[in-house]
C-alpha cells in the first residue's frame, strides 16, 4: 500500500501504564484501532489500548504464513472513514493489510494510547469502585469501562493427537509460522483444511519433498476472482468524487446478497453447488482425489473457501490425501487410522482458532467474582453481541453472533463502534457509574437469534464446523443481512439496562477532540 505516513516507532508504545483511565481497550486489531479512533473523535482522552504483542495489528500482525491473504474483498476490508485508493489487488495480502493498520495508526494519531507488551492477564468488576481493575503484563491500572477487542481469531486451536509429545520434528501453527525453518526438501504433514491451510499449502508444495495433508472435512472451495489493480483505476479512485463509495457500496451488495443462498432462499443453493462442482472437476483429473476433496454436505454450512490453486497442489505427484483420520503419532511419523504409517520431518496445524471458547472469558470476573467463562458454560451469549448482563461497563467488539458467513466484519465493527461510542455518551452526560442489560433482555434476544438460525445452512447444512460450539449452540453467526444488524445497533437504549448512578465524582470533561484526517462515519 502506498502511504503518506511514517509508521510509528515500536518506542511509541512502550510508554509506561497508566493507573487510571475512563477507558482500557483490550487489543489492537481492526476493533481496537476503530474504538480508539471512534473514542478520539468523540473528544476522550483518557484511554488506553493495551496490545499484548510487541506491534499492533492483531490478526494481521500473528498470520504470517505463506500465502496470507483476505478473502473480502479489499476495498469492503477497511474502514469506511478510512478508505484505501492504493489497493495493489482485489483481494489484499497479509503484508498490505498489516500497512493499512500502520497507516491508520499514524494517520489517526493513535499511538500515543497505544501500549504493547501489555498483555491483560486478569480484569475484576469492583463493585464499590464501579471500577475494572486490570492486571497486565507491564503493571495495573483501574478503568471505569473495559471494552475488549480480542476478537475470536487470536489464540490458535491445536489437535489433540495421541502421542504428539513424542514427535520429534518441527511443528507450528499457521498462526506462529516459523520463518527460521526451511521446509525444502522435506516431509511436511499438514493437519487441517481450513482457510489458512487452503492458502499457505499451495506456496509450500512446490518445495517439500512430501507434501501429507490428513483432511476431517474438505472445504467447498469457489474460484478466487483476484486480480492487479492497476495505476490507472487506483488514480480514478483517488480523484473521482465518490467513486470510492460507490466501489464499496457495490461490493458491500454483491456479498450481501450471498445470504439469500445460505438463509432466505435455499432454492438458490444448487445452482452455486454446481458451480463450486465444476470448479473441483474443472481442477481435479483424477476420481480418487476428486472424491476425497468433494464435499458431501451442503455449500455455506462451513465457510466457503476462494482459491485457483490449492486442489491443483493437492493433485501435484508429491501430494497426497489422507481421510481415514490420525491414529497416533511417533517420533518421526504420524500413523493414519488405517495403520498407514507417514515419515515426517514437519508438522503444520491448519486448525483454526479457539472461537466458541474464547480464552478472555478465563480472565475476566463480573458482579461476585463470577468469571465469564463461568457465566458462557451453558453457551456463548450477549446483548447485541457486545454487552454482558451481570458484567458492568463491559464491552465486547465482535462479540456472540456478531460473526459473519458472506459479508465483511468491518462492517459489523463499525456497527459496533457506534453501539460503543453511544453508550459511553451517555454514561458521561448521565452520570452514570455502571450499566449491564437486564438478564430477561438478554435472554430473550438470544432465544429469537436462535430460532433464527435453526433452518439454515449454518445450522443444518449436514457439517460440524467452528460456527457450533461443543453442544451444537450456533453462537458465531449473525442470522441475517448486515444492515439489520446495524439497525439494532444504532441507538444505545439505557431501558434496557439496569443502570446505577454515578458514586463518585465524574471525570473532568476532556478536551475538544482534535479533527481526524476524515470524519468517522459508522
Amino acid at each position: 500500500m502506498t502511504s503518506t505516513t511514517t509508521r510509528p516507532p515500536a518506542a511509541a508504545y512502550r510508554d509506561p501504564i497508566p493507573s487510571e483511565v475512563r477507558v482500557a481497550v483490550i487489543g489492537s486489531g481492526f476493533s481496537g484501532l476503530g474504538i480508539a479512533i471512534g473514542l478520539l473523535e468523540d473528544g476522550e482522552r483518557d484511554f488506553v489500548v493495551l496490545e499484548r504483542a510487541d506491534d499492533i495489528g492483531g490478526t494481521w500482525r500473528d498470520n504470517t504464513y505463506p500465502g496470507c491473504a483476505c478473502d473480502v474483498p479489499s476495498h469492503m476490508y477497511s474502514y469506511s472513514f478510512a478508505p484505501n485508493p492504493n489497493w495493489s489487488r482485489s483481494f489484499a495480502s497479509q503484508p498490505e493489510i498489516w500497512a493499512y493498520q500502520q497507516d491508520v495508526v499514524a494517520r489517526f494519531g493513535i499511538a500515543p494510547y497505544v501500549r504493547t507488551g501489555a498483555g491483560v492477564t486478569a480484569a475484576d468488576w469492583d463493585e464499590d469502585e464501579q471500577r475494572w481493575r486490570i492486571e497486565t503484563e507491564r503493571g495495573t491500572l483501574r478503568a471505569r469501562f473495559l471494552i475488549s477487542g480480542t476478537g475470536p481469531l487470536c489464540e490458535p486451536r491445536y489437535p489433540e493427537l495421541p502421542g504428539l509429545e513424542r514427535f520429534e520434528g518441527a511443528a507450528f501453527h499457521s498462526a506462529r509460522w516459523d520463518h527460521d525453518h526451511d521446509l525444502t526438501g522435506e516431509r511436511v504433514a499438514v493437519i487441517g483444511t481450513g482457510a489458512s491451510a487452503i492458502q499457505f499449502v499451495p506456496r509450500i508444495q512446490p518445495q517439500v519433498q512430501r507434501l501429507t495433508l490428513f483432511q476431517r472435512t474438505p472445504p467447498w472451495i469457489m474460484p478466487r476472482p483476484d486480480r492487479p489493480i492497476g495505476s490507472r483505476e487506483r488514480f480514478l479512485l483517488r480523484t473521482v468524487p465518490g467513486l470510492r463509495k460507490l466501489k464499496r457500496l457495490g461490493i458491500y451488495a454483491a456479498l450481501e446478497s450471498r445470504l439469500l443462498m445460505f438463509n432466505h432462499v435455499p432454492q438458490l443453493r444448487p445452482l452455486a453447488r454446481k458451480l463450486a462442482l465444476r470448479h473441483i472437476e474443472a481442477q481435479v483429473q483424477d476420481p480418487v482425489l476428486r472424491a476425497k476433496v468433494t464435499p458431501d454436505y451442503d455449500l455455506g454450512c462451513k465457510r466457503v473457501l476462494l482459491s485457483n490453486d490449492y486442489l491443483p497442489a493437492l493433485a501435484a505427484p508429491n501430494a497426497d490425501v489422507i481421510t481415514s483420520g490420525i491414529r497416533e503419532v511417533r517420533a518421526h511419523s504420524i500413523v493414519d487410522a488405517d495403520g498407514v504409517e507417514h515419515q515426517v520431518d514437519t508438522i503444520i496445524y491448519g486448525t483454526g482458532f479457539r472461537v466458541t471458547d474464547q480464552p478472555i472469558a478465563e480472565i475476566v470476573r463480573g458482579r461476585g467474582g463470577e468469571r465469564l467463562a463461568d457465566r458462557w458454560v451453558d453457551g456463548v451469549e450477549a446483548y447485541r453481541g457486545t454487552t454482558i448482563s451481570g458484567f458492568p461497563n463491559l464491552f465486547m467488539m465482535v462479540g456472540p453472533n456478531t460473526g459473519l458467513g458472506h459479508n465483511s466484519i468491518i462492517y459489523m465493527i463499525e456497527s459496533q463502534m457506534a453501539y460503543v461510542r453511544d453508550a459511553l455518551r451517555q454514561a458521561r452526560d448521565g452520570a452514570i457509574g455502571a450499566l449491564a442489560p437486564k438478564a430477561a433482555v438478554q435472554r430473550a434476544e438470544n432465544e429469537e437469534l436462535q430460532q433464527r438460525l435453526e433452518g439454515t445452512v449454518w445450522n443444518d447444512g449436514g457439517c460440524q464446523s467452528w460456527y457450533l460450539d461443543a453442544r451444537g449452540r450456533n453462537s458465531t453467526l449473525w442470522p441475517d443481512f448486515t444492515f439489520l444488524y446495524r439497525r439494532r445497533t444504532a441507538r444505545f437504549a439505557l431501558t434496557d439496562y439496569d443502570v446505577e448512578p454515578l458514586r463518585t465524582a465524574p471525570p473532568v470533561d476532556a478536551p475538544a477532540a482534535v479533527p481526524a484526517t476524515e470524519p468517522v462515519a459508522v
